[in-house]
């Protein structure tokens, strides 16, 4: 999974146009996915790994939601959501040592 996740090509800027990337990551909610074909940046999500079945973290997709809308903010492209919530600082600071 870990080599999926690194995967880099040479020869398409755009992940989403190489033929080999077989698996999106997304560190702001910890979610994994399997790209969908259909020239855009669509994935597909996944809980577990392709390659050995194990069980991958819960996404924190609904929880990033949660959060933004407690702190006022009521849509996702807000230009003024807090820089910690556009990376995973936000799930990973060290008061929510329990996401780990």
């Amino acid at each position: 999974m870990r080599t999926a996740i690194d995967f880099h090509c040479d020869q398409h800027s755009d992940p989403f146009e190489c033929p080999d990337f077989l698996i999106a990551y997304n560190s702001i909610v910890d979610e994994y996915g399997i790209p969908i074909r259909d020239g855009g940046g669509s994935v597909l999500t996944i809980r577990n790994c392709p390659f050995c079945g194990s069980t991958l973290p819960d996404s924190k997709l609904d929880r990033w939601f949660d959060e933004l809308a407690a702190l006022g903010f009521t849509g996702p492209f807000d230009e003024t959501i807090p820089e910690a919530y556009r990376s995973h600082v936000w799930w990973r600071a060290p008061e929510k040592q329990e996401d780990r």
